[in-house]
C-alpha cells in the first residue's frame, strides 16, 4: 500500500511543488489538499492519510493549533510532518512539543522531501535538526529536570534515549547497542512510559529541555 499524504499549506505553487516530487514516488500517493489548518480535522478523517505535511504558518489556523486539534479530536492520528521556510523558528519548535512528527524546510531538495515522508510515516525516526534541538535547550527548565530524575531511566534506557535524540530508528540502535530490535522497542516503551510522553518527539523533546542530552 502506498503511503498516502494531505499537503496542507496556504501557497498553492507550494502545494503543486510538494505534490509533484512525491508522486514521482511509486509508494507515495498525495490524497488531498488544504488550504488553511481550519481544513485538516474533516479532510484527515475523510481521507485518513497517513501523512499530513503541513504549513507552520497558515492565516486561519496555523499548523501548531492544527496539529494539536487532529491528536487531540482524531482517532489514530496521522503523522504531522511541519514545513516551514525558517529552521530556527520557534513556530516549528511548539509544533513539535503540540506534537508533530518531524520538520521540513520547504527549501529541501526532492530527495530530503520524499526521506522526510517516508521516515514519518514509518514511526521509528525524528527529524529533529541542530536548529531546533538548540531551541528545545533554551526551554530548559528546572521542572524539566525534576521530570526526568524522577523518571529513574535504567543505564540501558538513558543510553536508548541519547539514541533517540540523535533521531536514530530503533534498527540503527539496536545496532549500536548490539542488541535485538524487539529489545530496543521495549526500552523505547519503556522510556515513553516513565517520562509520560505520548511519542518519541515527545521524549526527545523532554530529554533537551531537562539537559540530559545537549546540543551538539
Amino acid at each position: 500500500m502506498p503511503i498516502t499524504v494531505l499537503l496542507v499549506d496556504d501557497e498553492p505553487l507550494v502545494r503543486a511543488g510538494l505534490r509533484a516530487v512525491l508522486e514521482a514516488q511509486p509508494d507515495i500517493e498525495v490524497a488531498g489538499e488544504a488550504a488553511d489548518g481550519a481544513a485538516v480535522i474533516p479532510m484527515v478523517r475523510q481521507l485518513r492519510p497517513d501523512v499530513v505535511a503541513m504549513d507552520v504558518r497558515m492565516p486561519l489556523m496555523d499548523g501548531i493549533e492544527a496539529t494539536r486539534a487532529v491528536l487531540r479530536t482524531v482517532e489514530a492520528p496521522p503523522k504531522i510532518l511541519v514545513v516551514t521556510t525558517f529552521e530556527n523558528d520557534e513556530y516549528v519548535y511548539e509544533a513539535l512539543r503540540a506534537g508533530a512528527d518531524g520538520f521540513l524546510l520547504k527549501r529541501a531538495r526532492p530527495a530530503e522531501i520524499v526521506h522526510a515522508v517516508r521516515l514519518v510515516a514509518e514511526g521509528e525516526s525524528l527529524l529533529f535538526p541542530a536548529a531546533v534541538r538548540s531551541l528545545a535547550a533554551e526551554y530548559g527548565n528546572s521542572a524539566a529536570r525534576t521530570a526526568m530524575e524522577r523518571a529513574a531511566l535504567t543505564e540501558r534506557e538513558a543510553a536508548v534515549l541519547r539514541l533517540m535524540a540523535r533521531g536514530l530508528s530503533n534498527a540503527e540502535i539496536a545496532a549500536q547497542l548490539f542488541v535485538g530490535t524487539e529489545t530496543v522497542k521495549t526500552h523505547v516503551s519503556a522510556v515513553l512510559a516513565k517520562l509520560g510522553a505520548r511519542d518519541r518527539t515527545q521524549a526527545v523533546i523532554a530529554a533537551y529541555e531537562s539537559g540530559f542530552v545537549a546540543p551538539a
